[in-house]
């Protein structure tokens, strides 16, 4: 079969700019389609091509007509999702082809996509799901069985069967197709952190589950890693590229394996800034493994912080505190590993937040702090907690840029204290 596979166009919408003229916070994604990349990568019985619309807006409609594809295929999170029902309903009208919708979106809140315009719901890591509906599909046999898969029952409630994951489904063998986005390479950066990038994953879910994260629903809460020779293999593939970005929720979640892919690493004579994420605990239980990674590459740290306060930490369910947060850093610190700090800025802030927040970061130089508004997303825990005071439903506002249930402050005030906020944690960054 003819399958393409759709990154959808960089999207969602602004209130502090359509209200306030506040121009200056944007959400803009700029690395590769690794989900794709992957998906595509256990296709090789296909012919598979992918539009990366985050690079070529306007790509679409000239790839669908050149290529007459069997299948389209979009991945998307909660931002993302109605523009990925708009082009499903456009594709509709010009092809036969049937539409089928993944990613963290269809995983946390499959019943949104239940539309005209899609056929089929992939819900959870998709790697092996999809291909056994294109299968399916290939062969024209019933897909309505497969775990993993919905088909689509516009006006009645979804029926399908849940995945239970099992190493199988990270399908080691299979590489990404890096080499469907070659000619997009150069536009794949990580401003902050350095310049072209190229992603890899070494690991599936997470071991923890943060009251607002989606990533726990991808694996039904399961945490999987792939083989260090697997994930050492995905690294070389990548050329010349001179960074690598590990894009797992927690790359050191299984710290024997994370040991041992450090230790290949560095036998593989493997000469690439590496930058992963990890828990502040897990840095502190393991200073050994980071001073190994440090060697292997890890030029920097990506670390949810969230809070500033033990209390804040204990609403979010992150099970650490702030004095391990603060020890995770001397730690990297005294390594040379840059950190890379996300925090959540609550919409019930007060000036007196912000300037807390605002202490902290520069009482601790994090390299690079990243404050993103508290988004409660569909099928998360936070979610089901908040549902009665959240005031827009319009998922293309739920960019973690704006306050999606009432702000405490004046909201013009607000999102201008945030704008600040950001110019100065940012201000090195071009």
């Amino acid at each position: 079969m003819k399958i393409l596979l759709v990154n959808p166009p960089n999207c969602g919408k602004s209130i502090p700019e359509e209200e306030y003229g506040i121009d200056t916070i944007k959400m803009i994604f700029r690395g590769e389609p690794l989900a794709l990349e992957v998906i595509a990568g256990n296709l090789d019985s296909h012919e598979v091509a992918i539009t990366d619309l985050k690079v070529m807006p306007d790509a679409l409609a000239e790839d669908l007509n050149r290529f007459a594809p069997d299948v389209v295929g979009f991945t998307a999170v909660a931002c993302e999702a109605g523009t990925v029902l708009r082009l499903a309903n456009e594709i509709k009208k010009q092809s036969r082809a049937v539409v089928v919708v993944g990613g963290h979106h269809a995983s946390c809140d499959p019943a949104f996509f239940n539309r005209d315009g899609i056929d089929y719901i992939v819900v959870g890591l998709g790697k092996l799901s999809f291909r056994e509906l294109v299968e399916a599909l290939d062969s024209r046999h019933p897909a309505s069985g497969i775990p993993g898969i919905a088909k689509t029952d516009p006006g009645r409630p979804l029926s399908y069967v849940r995945r239970a994951y099992s190493d199988r489904d990270a399908v080691d063998a299979s590489p990404p197709r890096y080499d469907l986005v070659k000619a997009h390479r150069d536009q794949y950066v990580m401003s902050g952190v350095g310049g072209k990038v190229g992603f890899v994953v070494s690991a599936y879910g997470c071991t923890h589950r943060c009251a607002f994260c989606s990533i726990p629903e991808m694996t039904g809460g399961c945490y999987m890693t792939h083989r260090p020779e697997a994930v050492l293999r995905d690294m070389l593939l990548l050329g010349d590229v001179p960074m690598i970005r590990l894009v797992d929720a927690n790359t050191f979640g299984d710290p024997e394996t994370a040991r041992e892919l450090g230790r290949q690493i560095i036998a593989s004579g493997l000469k690439k800034a590496i930058v992963a994420d990890v828990r502040s605990d897990t840095v502190t239980r393991h200073p050994d493994l980071f001073r190994l990674w440090k060697q292997a590459g890890l030029s920097a740290a990506v670390i949810g912080f969230e809070e500033i306060t033990d209390a804040g930490l204990a609403r979010l369910n992150k099970r650490s505190s702030v004095a391990v947060n603060i020890e995770a850093m001397e730690i990297l610190k005294e390594l040379g590993i840059r950190i890379v700090g996300d925090f959540i800025v609550s919409p019930e802030y007060s000036e007196a937040d912000f300037a807390a927040l605002d202490r902290f970061v520069s009482s601790h130089a994090i390299d690079l702090p990243i404050p993103s508004i508290l988004t409660p997303l569909p099928g998360t825990p936070l979610h089901q907690e908040m549902a009665d005071r959240i005031v827009i439903r319009d998922l293309d506002y739920y960019t973690f840029t704006n306050a999606v249930f009432p702000t405490r402050m004046d909201p013009k005030m607000f999102y201008q204290t945030y704008a600040d906020l950001l110019k100065r944690f940012l201000k090195h960054i071009s």
